[in-house]
């Protein structure tokens, strides 16, 4: 189970191994991003869209836009997009690196499944009652780290690259570290419409002025 935190939380263990930089990526890296064809994501990191289901269901959304902001961020609608439709399911992979190495707070109206293909990494989740919710991925199951995790919709998510180690006695090497790699199924299928950041003021409306301060870094700035 995730570390599940209700009052007074000790929130010191959550904070960035790796900053975020426009410097080159590593060599790994790099190797990744193009063995992979993947393209910067606008909540942090890579992804590439890897299977839409060619069914099709009726929308249990509202047609109107979850965030304007994210729709300014990420374009066009994609061609076909209709509102009172959803595909059944899509899927993608979704990378972090040392130079890109934090995904934003965000939600989607629909559940994502998340799937571990390599690297280590923390998940803090703000439930829609205000609990915070974090856990560790990575291949260290007898530690406690998950290789699949779910979160359902309406939930708030942010996600960090973490060492391929969990040694804390020296800084990480931004250079031995290849990035943390994972598949996301989104059922039903993703749409920008369903998305929406997280903002400074959202999240000191759901969490404690304490909370909300320790947590403010995973929260995106507003270009």
């Amino acid at each position: 189970m995730g570390e599940l935190v209700n009052s007074e939380p000790d929130l010191g263990t959550i904070k960035p191994s790796f900053t975020s930089s426009s410097e080159p990526e590593n060599s790994q890296s790099k190797s990744l991003i193009e063995a992979l064809s993947l393209d910067p994501h606008i909540e942090g990191g890579y992804f590439r869209q890897t299977d839409t289901n060619p069914t099709t269901i009726p929308s249990p959304y509202s047609s109107e836009a979850l965030s304007h902001e994210t729709l300014t961020l990420s374009g066009p609608a994609r061609e076909g997009y209709r509102a009172d439709t959803r595909r059944l399911s899509t899927t993608i992979y979704y990378l972090l690196t040392p130079r890109h190495s934090q995904g934003n707070f965000h939600r989607n109206r629909s559940r994502v499944i998340h799937t571990l293909h390599r690297g280590r990494g923390r998940y803090v989740l703000i439930h829609p009652n205000g609990c915070i919710e974090s856990f560790i991925v990575g291949n260290a199951v007898e530690r406690g780290e998950r290789i699949q995790w779910i979160v359902e919709g309406d939930v708030w998510k942010a996600s960090y690259l973490l060492p391929n180690e969990p040694d804390t006695s020296h800084e990480p090497n931004r250079e031995e570290t290849g990035g943390l790699l994972i598949s996301e199924t989104v059922v039903p299928g993703f749409e920008y419409h369903d998305h929406a950041f997280l903002t400074q003021e959202g999240i000191r409306e759901l969490l404690k002025e304490e909370q909300a301060r320790e947590l403010d870094w995973l929260v995106r700035r507003s270009e």
